[in-house]
C-alpha cells in the first residue's frame, strides 16, 4: 500500500542519514519504526495500582461521624480550601 507522510525537515535529514549509514531504504527505516512502536505497545502492561488497603475496622470512633469539613479543618486549618 502506497501512502504519504508529512515530516518536519530535521526529522526526515536524520531519517535519511540513518538509512543511508544502514544501507537501508526509507520505506525500510519507516517499516522498522512502525513494527517497533507497535511491539513496544504490546508489550508494554497496563498500570495496574498497588493494593493500599490495610486491616482494621476504619476510621477511629471519634472521627467515624466526621464530615469531610471537619477533617480537612483539624488536619489543614479552617481556612484550608476554602481559596483563602
Amino acid at each position: 500500500m502506497k501512502t504519504t507522510i508529512e515530516l518536519p525537515d530535521p526529522l526526515f535529514a536524520q531519517a535519511r542519514r540513518y538509512a543511508d549509514a544502514h544501507n537501508m531504504s526509507m520505506k525500510a527505516l519507516i517499516e522498522q519504526g512502525l513494527r517497533t512502536v507497535m511491539a513496544e505497545k504490546k508489550a508494554a502492561k497496563p498500570f495496574k495500582l498497588c493494593d493500599g488497603s490495610v486491616d482494621g475496622q476504619g476510621l477511629s470512633p471519634a472521627w467515624r461521624d466526621a464530615g469531610w469539613d471537619q477533617m480537612r479543618d483539624a488536619l489543614y486549618g479552617p481556612d484550608a480550601g476554602r481559596g483563602g
